[in-house]
């Protein structure tokens, strides 16, 4: 193929339906590289179902291709899908990123018993080549340290991939974003901006991380007990500030919660948390030391049931408990779908009467990705000719591609996808191209299954209205009907028996009926007993129960 000809496909797998499971295919030619691969929490609709993946089949498909894996940072959005991924590759795919983000995924790769995975670390300003692609990373900064943002150059176009960011001029850990380097690649020449779109509809700009610090100190030291904060374990800045707070008035840290304690303890190996061992006490000598010398770094920001945020205000916590003369910190914003779980725990929390500190009682968050007039500044350094915006609801996506537009780049230019779609970059011009297979992937429990809306249908039916089962059990000897059973769970009449002796009498004289007026089969017999009872309940309960007839001969 002459070089001139040479295409690039940019195919998101995930990300552009929501806020998760980030995952972004980039092939040229007979090269390939996937950037990102995260996951995302199921909500109500999905009852049993633990985690949610992008549907990565090309990728599979295409695994000779594949010439390395680039994680932007270590957030699960980002990070969660990639065990599963590895596990399903036949073959060892270098990955990519800081060294933070692969200790964080170093831990789930112990976790998923992934040996040995092939670790390459990459700094600012590092340049790799894989197959037809030249890539350079540069810093950006987020609500976890060491996120990057990718620059290709390919034989087809440049582009650049902003990874999650915001413009924080004053982050805690000095790294500024390369903002020449980004100067530099919108003078060289972007062909495609792909740019985080979370924030696309905040005006202004997002505070830096600074700013909490000052509110976090001015609650902790005033505090007339002990102090809780529940916080992302993945905020590195924010448990180094809330670290700094509690030393800076004398007080201890205790860490709880599993994730909390396992990214604090990796944060503090590889030196992105600072804090001396003396300041760091266990969860169990906490009766040792006064309460208003302490300070508990926990999980449970998102309302999550089984944190330790949640256990505490419960009372069910095995070391911790929260009191009245208490002071609660949740230095987060609910993440869309969280707000009912997070209010739960306000509620119970209430009811003990300590102080309780959002968003909304002081400046406790600020959030890690960029409002409108960055997003701007970030099209007006890049100059993309092309542009398309990802991570984020349909909403932030229209949103950021109207940005787009005000910053001068043409509507015929913008180009607002779906999972699944893609894009073709050829000489220097984009245009779409053919959809790829995509969807969604479950994790049940230790299966990992596609979607299946009969069984997701099937729960959501159990868990409103029940399950009801009928037994019939009919006699060869005699043609008749030697026993019907009925029972039921979790239906709103389990307990009257008047009910329940009406429905055994109902399939009783049904199967009588069906059997005798000509030997019915096995199947139309369930059918019967199934509609029978369905209707009754109806009548009686407006309930329409899940019913399971078993009818047997004997």
């Amino acid at each position: 193929m002459p070089k001139k000809d040479i295409t690039l496909k940019i195919i998101p797998l995930g990300g552009l339906d929501g806020i998760g499971k980030n995952m972004t295919a980039f092939e040229c030619g007979d090269d390939m590289v996937l950037v990102d691969a995260g996951l995302m929490f199921p909500d109500e609709a999905q009852p049993g179902i633990d985690l949610i993946l992008p549907d990565y089949t090309y990728v599979l498909e295409n695994e000779d291709k594949l010439r390395g894996i680039i994680i932007t940072h270590g957030h699960e959005d980002h990070t969660g899908a990639l065990p599963y991924l590895l596990a399903d590759l036949t073959r060892k795919v270098p990955i990519y990123s800081s060294k933070l983000t692969l200790g964080i995924i170093q831990g789930k790769m112990a976790e998923h018993n992934i040996k040995s995975p092939k670790f390459r670390e990459v700094n600012d300003g590092s340049t790799i080549t894989l197959g037809a692609f030249n890539i350079t990373f540069f810093s950006m900064t987020h609500s976890i340290p060491a996120a990057f943002g990718v620059f290709m150059s390919t034989p087809a176009g440049t582009v650049m991939h902003t990874g999650d960011f915001k413009f924080d001029q004053t982050p805690i850990d000095g790294r500024r974003p390369n903002f020449q380097a980004i100067n530099k690649f919108g003078a060289s020449g972007v062909d495609l901006l792909l740019s985080d779109s979370t924030n696309a509809c905040r005006p202004g700009f997002t505070p830096s991380e600074a700013a909490v610090g000052r509110d976090l100190r001015h609650v902790i030291k005033n505090a007339p007990g002990r102090v809780f904060v529940a916080a992302f374990s993945s905020h590195i800045h924010r448990l180094q500030q809330i670290c700094d707070a509690s030393v800076a008035v004398g007080r201890k840290v205790v860490v709880t919660g599993r994730s909390m304690v396992t990214n604090t303890k990796v944060a503090r190996d590889l030196g992105y948390l600072k804090i001396s061992d003396e300041d760091i006490i266990d969860a169990y000598d906490v009766d040792r030391i006064p309460d208003e010398k302490i300070v508990v770094l926990c999980t449970g920001s998102q309302g999550e049931p089984l944190s330790a945020l949640a256990r505490m205000a419960t009372g069910e916590h095995k070391s911790l408990s929260i009191h009245e003369t208490d002071t609660v910190i949740i230095s987060a914003t609910p993440i869309p779908g969280n707000e009912k779980s997070v209010q739960s725990i306000v509620n119970s929390l209430s009811k003990i009467g300590c102080e309780i500190y959002d968003k909304s009682k002081g400046l406790v968050h600020v959030s890690g990705h960029a409002s409108q007039e960055e997003l701007k500044l970030m099209l007006a350094m890049a100059k993309p000719r092309y542009f398309m915006p990802v991570h984020g609801e349909a909403q932030h996506l229209r949103a950021h591609a109207e940005l787009a537009q005000q910053m001068g780049v043409p509507a015929s230019h913008v180009f607002v996808l779906d999972n699944g779609d893609s894009l073709e970059l050829c000489k220097h011009k984009v245009r779409r191209g053919r959809a790829v297979e995509s969807g969604v992937v479950y994790v049940d429990g230790g299966t990992v299954t596609e979607a299946n809306p009969v069984v997701l249908r099937d729960r959501q039916k159990l868990a409103q209205d029940g399950v009801v089962t009928c037994t019939v059990i009919l006699s060869k000897r005699s043609s008749g009907v030697a026993a019907v059973e009925v029972a039921s769970r979790g239906v709103a009449t389990s307990t009257d028996d008047l009910l329940l002796g009406e429905a055994q009498s109902l399939v009783r004289a049904q199967v009588e009926k069906l059997a005798g007026s000509g030997g019915a089969s096995i199947d139309a017999l369930r059918r019967g007993v199934r509609n029978s009872l369905s209707n009754l309940l109806w009548n009686k309960t407006h309930t329409r129960p899940m019913i399971i007839p078993v009818v047997m001969e004997v």
